[in-house]
């Protein structure tokens, strides 16, 4: 078994509305509350960095199993959407949408479409961050295929 450790540094100088700085390997950001709880929305906030996560976590892990089952794409990008709610007070990450964007090659078949939308539901669910996440955040998958 291997263990991989990735360590963050982070600084908060101040109160609630102020602004920190975190550095772990090659990200490096200003923190704090976005404005929509009423924060001073500089830099990146735990909201964004969560669905930065899960979203990175998901397109990689697609990419590779797109490679491994030797389907060739021409392209592969994605949207993700995060909703946080806020009832009385209290802060729930409620749901992850990822809407990848996946663009075979002009020659692709059928197969290959049938193949993309399996490993894309795949990923979903073998990403760890999604693993990490599931039974706290709902995960819903929107995918997209076509061909150039």
């Amino acid at each position: 078994m291997a263990e991989h450790y990735f360590h963050l540094k982070a600084h908060w100088p101040g109160l609630r509305n102020d602004v920190g700085e975190i550095e772990a390997g090659q990200l490096k950001s200003k923190v704090s509350i976005p404005p929509e709880m009423d924060g001073p929305g500089i830099g990146t906030n735990p909201d964004e960095m969560l669905l930065g996560a899960a979203s990175t976590c998901y397109i990689i892990t697609l990419a590779a199993m797109m490679e491994r089952s030797k389907l060739d794409k021409a392209d592969l990008s994605m949207d993700s959407v995060g909703i946080v709610d806020v009832t009385k007070g209290v802060i729930t990450y409620k749901k992850i949408i990822h809407k990848p964007k996946i663009q075979l090659q002009a020659n692709a078949t059928k197969e290959d479409f049938d193949l993309a939308l399996k490993l894309a539901v795949k990923a979903e669910k073998s990403c760890m961050i999604s693993r990490a996440l599931q039974g706290n955040v709902e995960i819903e998958l929107e995918a997209s295929i076509d061909k150039e």
